[in-house]
């Protein structure tokens, strides 16, 4: 059984949340389980997502695009961490939904949004940016761990001067 369950939430539920999605539940080590969503699913997958989450070495199947409100209400899965990963820079909305959780931001470059020919190039890089995050996590501790604490490492790892973006309370 996992020890935390983790929810990434992003806009389209399409690229960056779905290579985390893949990450924490094949790399993990059993410590996690891992859904995304999205507050505007595009419906799909990002093709250049499958093609790295296979480039990794992760069977690409079983992913597909789905709206946050599938986390919600009585048969949702107990969350520890909702963890987000749009990119406040690029002024994209994160949604917030009710709940007992820890919220930790790890924003990242849309890589569905680079050029044609970039595409390759950006989703390898935020597969390697958030491959290196958890496995310094996967470093610490964890057994010895609360919540809170796992929370707290995992915002250190963003960078404890990046600010976590203004949630659209969707509840």
């Amino acid at each position: 059984m996992p020890r935390w369950n983790i929810l990434v939430l992003c806009t389209g539920n399409s690229a960056r949340s779905i290579l985390a999605e893949a990450l924490f539940n094949h790399c993990s080590a059993g410590w996690f389980k891992c859904n995304s969503a999205g507050s505007q699913p595009t419906g799909q997958v990002n093709p250049f997502a499958l093609r790295e989450i296979a480039a990794q070495g992760i069977e690409p199947v079983g992913y597909r695009s789905k709206s946050w409100q599938e986390f919600t209400g009585k048969s949702a899965p107990r969350l520890d961490v909702l963890l987000t990963v749009c990119d406040s820079a690029a002024a994209e909305v994160c949604p917030a939904f009710a709940g007992d959780y820890e919220h930790v931001h790890w924003g990242l470059p849309d890589p569905a949004a680079a050029g044609d020919d970039e595409k390759p190039a950006a989703f390898a890089n935020c597969f390697a940016t958030l491959k290196q995050r958890l496995d310094a996590l996967l470093r610490l501790p964890l057994a010895e761990f609360t919540r809170g604490d796992l929370a707290l490492a995992m915002r250190k790892l963003a960078g404890a001067d990046v600010p976590a973006p203004v949630l659209d309370g969707v509840d």
